[in-house]
């Protein structure tokens, strides 16, 4: 008998292969399923969500730092998923347009719009929507999520008026 002490490793072993390979569809499918009604709430909060990243966006920043003045969105949007914590992100492309500096400056003004391309960090959280106004500067949506080694993209949804 004591020849035979190494078939229990091995059926052990094999059980707990069986085991994985019947949950790991089920985890596949909760987290396909999650991915979806997160999108969809994403499209219903929209509206939300982007006027609280304009509000701090504008609220935030260093004094000496050019305020945003206003804040135009793109219709598209990329999707991705933390490599490690499963999170998921929005990333949507803006164009912010910043007060200038030089406008303070004593002398002749002259009204130019300062506008800069940036890319909006939306990030859904448990069961909802959240932004902190953080925006990825001089990146686009994609762009930005290959920036970030941790995040991968999940999906991307390009307007249809194109």
């Amino acid at each position: 008998m004591a020849d035979w002490w190494w078939i229990l490793p091995a059926v052990f072993l094999v059980a707990l292969l069986i085991v994985s390979w019947r949950w790991i569809p089920r985890w596949t499918t909760r987290r396909v399923v999650r991915f979806a009604d997160a999108r969809r709430d994403f499209h219903r909060q929209r509206e939300r969500l982007e006027a609280k990243f304009v509000q701090l966006g504008m609220c935030a920043g260093r004094r000496d730092a050019p305020r945003w003045v206003d804040c135009e969105f793109e219709d598209d949007v990329a999707y991705a998923r933390n490599r490690v914590s499963g999170e998921i992100s929005a990333f949507v492309g803006v164009s912010i347009e910043m007060e200038d500096l030089a406008d303070h400056a004593p002398g002749p003004t002259d009204t130019v719009r300062n506008l800069r391309a940036a890319t909006a960090v939306f990030r859904f959280d448990r069961d909802h929507w959240e932004t902190e106004g953080r925006a990825v500067f001089n990146l686009t949506p994609t762009e930005a999520i290959r920036f970030y080694r941790e995040l991968e993209l999940v999906a991307r949804e390009v307007s249809q008026s194109r």
